[in-house]
């Protein structure tokens, strides 16, 4: 038991383990997750419905978004955005690992006449010949990625952007970072439930690795027939950072702003929206 507890409570080594599919693919934690993202008031999966409003309005006016222009959603849910930009006539793309999201943003699309295309997999799997006028990666999702994945979707992005299109996506700032604090918890139930809907016990350990800017919410999860562990990584970025990052993979930064509803950038800011485009 000792031992047990000393590997609970024991940091990985960032980014060591990577366990994604438990989250979105997972019977009952996915569909947890979908009605945070369909909570108009509540920002845990999704932001807040009015917030997304407000965002996907900039982008349709920043992005110049219309008939004939071709966007893909990386990490596209239940299909907020999605479904908001397809209204304004562009031809969408939505790519998501869970299962349940892409099935209710289905649904969604065909109730409103809308013809986006979904595609129910890994997003760092993704292929296509099409090539997009805008590529999205929102809420942060980016950071939620190791280094050697950032570079595989920033190569992705690359090889299916336009000469002349954009990428938009958001991550977390510095600020973000230093207002996290290793912690542990552990209780019965431990989320209200959100782990399993039978009875279980939980851990949470909250560890920070200053060095790399890293963030780790490790979850134990102990039931009755056995134990599981679900890693929750943050990677948290400066402007400069994130700019290294893009260039490496062949963009230059167009701008930068506080929000992807395009609030001007603030250093103070809890995250950032970059926009980026091929670099000539």
């Amino acid at each position: 038991m000792f031992e047990r507890l000393e590997e609970i409570n024991t940091p990985p080594d960032p980014f060591q383990f990577y366990t994604a599919a438990d989250l979105w693919t997972d019977e009952h934690t996915s569909e947890q997750m979908l009605k945070f993202h369909l909570d108009r008031e509540m920002d845990v999966a999704s932001r807040n419905h009015s917030f997304i409003d407000r965002s996907a309005d900039w982008i349709a006016s920043h992005f110049d978004i219309g008939a004939g222009k071709k966007i893909a959603d990386f990490g596209c849910g239940p299909g907020l955005y999605a479904v908001r930009l397809a209204r304004r006539q562009a031809a969408v793309t939505g790519i998501d690992f869970s299962q349940r999201s892409i099935r209710y943003a289905r649904e969604a699309a065909t109730w409103e006449g809308l013809a986006i295309h979904y595609v129910n997999m890994n997003y760092l799997d993704f292929e296509t010949d099409d090539r997009f006028d805008l590529i999205v990666m929102i809420m942060c999702d980016f950071c939620a990625l190791s280094p050697a994945q950032r570079k595989t979707i920033l190569s992705r992005f690359h090889g299916l952007l336009e000469l002349s299109g954009s990428v938009l996506l958001d991550v977390y700032s510095p600020v973000a970072f230093d207002e996290r604090e290793e912690k542990t918890e552990y209780g019965p139930g431990l989320l209200n439930g959100f782990w399993s809907p039978g009875s279980y016990y939980g851990f949470l350990n909250t560890f920070k690795y200053e060095k790399e800017k890293v963030v780790l919410d490790k979850y134990t999860i102990i039931e009755a027939g056995g134990t599981r562990t679900i890693y929750n990584w943050l990677q948290y970025f400066s402007p400069e950072d994130l700019e290294r990052e893009l260039a490496a993979c062949g963009f230059a930064v167009e701008g930068y702003y506080s929000d992807v509803a395009g609030t001007p950038f603030s250093a103070h800011s809890r995250e950032f929206a970059v926009v980026a485009g091929k670099r000539p």
